[in-house]
């Protein structure tokens, strides 16, 4: 008769668990190394194939989909190997690495490779330290540029944060609400690109012998006028008139979200301000206005990116003639039509570093509400 030893037993079967437990997490690590190098190479496949671009396409979103699936469900199995407090230490990591890893490798390399090009001459061939970035500071035409842009915020933001207030406030108090608001909204469909040459034809001028085509000239001839070339006269105040095409199309956008903001602000603190005599102006600008302050600074800081940004319709309207280049557009101009790649390189870089205080600002601000 044999003796059994129930401790051995015990552990000859937390060994063979064991075991078991490292076989999987080594075939589940070499799965997705396989994985990620079939997809790594997957991307050259597809650069060079030869079928049709719209088969191309599809097949890059299911492959790129895909296999991006297929990484992250390996690392949630790797993490679910270890011990439970790792797995709590290594988790969110799984999740916010591919956010991360896209972040570095479409931005911040492309960032250091670019403020790398900018200490260099105009070919990219010798070092001239921070001459491209005294030009950027210096020229006049960069002045120039750095005034439009700053048109483009005081007037461009402002009137697209307040112009959106006033509608949903508006909007909200009419029976034609849902009406008001679709138009209102509609510009947001049509792209910069659309909305340029819709608004090229509201400014056209012809001789003033010929009939005017331009919406805006027809009217001022009709009433006696001149036609006037709007967006190439009155530098630099010709820049307005291309700010004006931005208002149309953003007020939509910052309608909507201060309606939300406005329907979310409770019934009755509103009733209790009427009932003490408080009148419609001051409920707006001591109630309302506090209740949705995080809205506001979220719109504004987004549309001040926008307009900061802003290069389409500069693009399309002027081409940056007349006064009215921009960041975007003076980078477009040194580094593509110029071929100055040192100076259009430290353009770029300036662009970024006047977004990044308002983005740092916004998810400052964003982090504080929801502390609250």
């Amino acid at each position: 008769m044999t003796l059994l030893n129930p401790d051995a037993d015990e552990h000859s079967a937390e060994l063979a668990r064991a075991r078991r437990r490292r076989n999987r997490a080594l075939l589940t690590l070499f799965g997705g190394i396989v994985a990620a190098l079939v997809l790594f190479e997957g991307f050259f496949v597809l650069r060079d194939s030869q079928a049709p671009k719209l088969v191309v396409a599809l097949f890059a979103m299911i492959w790129g989909g895909g296999g991006m699936a297929i990484l992250y469900l390996v690392a949630n199995q790797l993490v679910e190997f270890t011990s439970s407090q790792w797995q709590r230490r290594l988790t969110p990591i799984v999740f916010v690495f591919p956010a991360i890893a896209f972040v570095v490798y479409f931005l911040a390399l492309p960032a250091v490779r670019t403020f790398i090009a900018s200490l260099f001459d105009r070919d990219g061939t010798n070092f001239v330290g921070l001459a491209n970035y005294i030009t950027v500071f210096t020229e006049p035409f960069m002045l120039v540029t750095f005034r439009n842009n700053v048109l483009w915020i005081v007037f461009g933001a402002s009137f697209t944060i307040v112009f959106g207030l006033l509608v949903a406030a508006l909007a909200d108090r009419s029976k034609f609400e849902n009406l008001a608001k679709a138009i209102i909204f509609m510009p947001m469909a049509i792209s910069l690109v659309g909305a340029g040459v819709i608004w090229k034809f509201i400014y056209a001028v012809r001789d003033p012998a010929d009939v005017q085509i331009g919406l805006l000239n027809a009217i001022v001839v009709a009433l006696g006028g001149e036609p006037q070339a709007w967006i190439a006269m009155l530098q630099p105040w010709n820049n307005l008139f291309l700010i004006v095409i931005v208002v149309w199309m953003q007020t939509g956008y910052a309608m909507v979200l201060f309606s939300a903001a406005i329907k979310s602000v409770p019934t009755d603190i509103i009733e209790a301000a009427r009932v003490d005599g408080a009148g419609e102006f001051k409920i707006f600008f001591s109630i309302i206005i506090p209740s949705i302050m995080g809205t506001v600074v979220t719109v504004s800081a987004t549309v001040i990116i926008f307009t900061l940004k802003i290069f389409d319709v500069v693009l399309v309207m002027t081409g940056g003639q007349y006064g009215t280049d921009v960041i975007a557009t003076q980078f477009y101009n040194q580094y593509f039509v110029n071929r100055n790649f040192g100076l259009g390189s430290a353009i770029a870089i300036i662009l970024l570093l006047t977004v990044v205080p308002v983005m740092v600002y916004n998810l400052r601000q964003f982090n504080k509400r929801e502390a609250l």
